[in-house]
């Protein structure tokens, strides 16, 4: 499964606790939420997240609109 894929009706969604450099399943599940798309992020596709907010991001750019930072072309 990848980010763009639907999660299966099945799925959990993980309670995590975001840690500097990693981070620690609170609550077992197979994925998190973006907190500013809300797309189903994998586990194991988890790689941006905020430790003071405790959000998870889908991608470096859905970080960047939480933090108001905005791309000039």
């Amino acid at each position: 499964m990848n980010r763009f894929e639907r999660s299966p009706i099945n799925a959990v969604e993980a309670q995590v606790q975001y840690l500097d450099g990693d981070f620690r399943v609170v609550r077992p599940g197979s994925f998190v939420r973006c907190a500013v798309t809300a797309e189903p992020i994998p586990l194991e596709e988890l790689r941006y997240w905020d430790v003071d907010r405790q959000e998870a991001y889908a991608t470096p750019q859905a970080k960047l609109i939480r933090l108001g930072v905005t791309a000039h072309v």
